[in-house]
């Protein structure tokens, strides 16, 4: 009878799980730019004389960089995401990798994976918190992350899991969302990362009276849909004026005596502050953004962890995103079409990814696109988005600090913001007024190579991201 699945280094753990050049590798991002397990799994993979991974990680963060080296060095040949950040995503758009990546969702993910798509041999799971036998939570430690929810589909599918932890507690640890009978073997080290980096310049509430005047209005457009009444679902982003956007929310919640649901998806303060305000009966979290999000989590049990796969799986039988009502998004262009680009810059690099933007926008009743009329001097309402991210069909409504845009297959909810005296405008018109103020932008010159393929949630290629000159 095994007493423990503890093993002194990770080499002696690579070496168990029979890791052989040109297998699958996994990596979640729950740290995100405090992360420091795939760092630390690469370079010993690399010292070991590995080639020709595939490495598939929810997420890709500039502390991540060191990828760049590695698919140098021929460690790394395939790299499957559902979000890069610039500097890999710089590299990758120059050419720098021969295979193009592949960006999915992260709904998409754990469907590839569960169906056989992306199988996973080894899977490395940062984890704050672990015992023994595997169990495994974010929740607790001093690497507290909060939700593991993107690691679930890898620990349970993979072929072997190994857990890599800086906090080994006895056995059993309670309330583990990755379990024993996953897990292979368990890893101790000094640190996984530091937990300060979940917080980005993203996740901060706006001061900018443009985005909080953009904030109020979409506040009306949710009022105005019908949408918020007793048992309301909701997601926001973690930008700033969606965050500003849910603090004005609140006080509309509280002020007509509106309770929610559930609030859901990677979960900030604001969205913690709504439920302690009795807003929400629950907060369903695949993610937490900030420390706020992971103290609420490990104290609070109406705030429940739950799995990617429960987020947004489209071959799931049923998932949360499939019941919300609202949810507010960004964006880094939008066309006329409200097709909807979050995966590249207006030169074409890659410096992001859809991430859960596609999965919310089809199962949400009310999918806002929030965005300022000019970024950086830039248009963001265009004939033709760079990338196709998120498909129109999906979107709703446009808001601008110049207007609602409300997308025409949607005549009944145009009604309803009209009758409500929420400033419509045609998303064509949108456009001719940023263009008024900037001129029409030149287009990138792209190259002909594919260097990204864009997978939509349901598995089908969406969009292809050349390479930029």
């Amino acid at each position: 009878m095994k007493d423990s699945k503890v093993v002194a280094t990770l080499k002696d753990a690579v070496l168990r799980s029979g890791l052989k050049d040109g297998m699958r590798i996994s990596f979640h991002h729950h740290l995100r730019n405090g992360d420091g397990v795939m760092n630390m799994v690469l370079a010993e993979l690399a010292a070991m004389g590995y080639r020709g991974l595939t490495l598939n990680s929810s997420s890709v963060f500039d502390v991540q960089s060191s990828i760049i080296d590695h698919v140098k060095s021929g460690l790394v040949s395939r790299i499957e995401t559902n979000y890069m950040g610039a500097k890999v995503g710089r590299f990758i758009s120059e050419g720098g990798m021969k295979e193009p990546v592949v960006f999915r969702s992260h709904g998409g993910r754990p469907s590839a994976i569960e169906n056989g798509v992306t199988p996973i041999d080894v899977a490395f799971v940062a984890a704050p918190a672990a015992d023994p036998m595997g169990n495994a939570t974010g929740k607790r430690g001093k690497s507290a992350c909060g939700s593991l929810g993107y690691a679930e589909a890898d620990a349970r599918c993979a072929r072997h899991t190994i857990v890599v932890t800086d906090n080994l507690v006895p056995y059993p640890l309670e309330d583990a969302l990755i379990q024993e009978q996953w897990v292979d073997s368990v890893v101790p080290v000094d640190s996984i990362g530091d937990p300060r980096g979940i917080v980005s310049g993203t996740t901060r509430i706006t001061r900018d009276p443009v985005a909080l005047a953009m904030a109020r209005t979409t506040v009306d457009v949710i009022r105005a849909s019908g949408l918020l009444k007793d048992g309301f679902s909701f997601q926001t982003g973690a930008g700033g004026a969606s965050l500003a956007a849910a603090t004005f929310l609140k006080d509309v919640m509280l002020a007509e005596k509106i309770q929610g649901g559930y609030a859901l998806g990677g979960i900030t303060s604001a969205i913690v502050d709504m439920l302690n305000a009795g807003c929400f009966r629950s907060i369903m979290d695949v993610q937490c953004f900030d420390l706020g999000a992971v103290a609420s989590i490990r104290d609070d049990p109406r705030h429940v962890e739950i799995s990617a796969t429960r987020y947004a799986s489209p071959t799931s039988k049923s998932c949360c995103v499939d019941s919300l009502d609202a949810a507010i998004l960004g964006a880094t262009e939008i066309d006329t079409d409200f097709n909807v680009n979050v995966h590249t810059d207006s030169n074409g690099f890659i410096m992001g990814g859809s991430g859960g933007h596609s999965d919310v926008a089809a199962g949400a009743k009310l999918c806002i696109v929030v965005a300022p009329l000019i970024r950086a001097r830039l248009p963001i309402v265009t004939d033709r988005v760079t990338t196709i991210s998120t498909p129109g069909r999906t979107v709703d409504v446009l808001v601008t600090q110049k207007g609602v845009a409300v997308n025409p297959a949607r005549a009944a909810l145009r009604g309803r913001l009209a009758e409500a005296c929420v400033t419509i405008v045609d998303i064509h018109d949108l456009k001719a007024m940023a263009e008024k103020l900037t001129g029409v932008p030149n287009r990138p010159t792209r190259g002909t190579r594919e260097v990204a393929k864009v997978i939509y949630r349901d598995g089908t290629q969406i969009d292809s991201i050349k390479s930029v000159k």
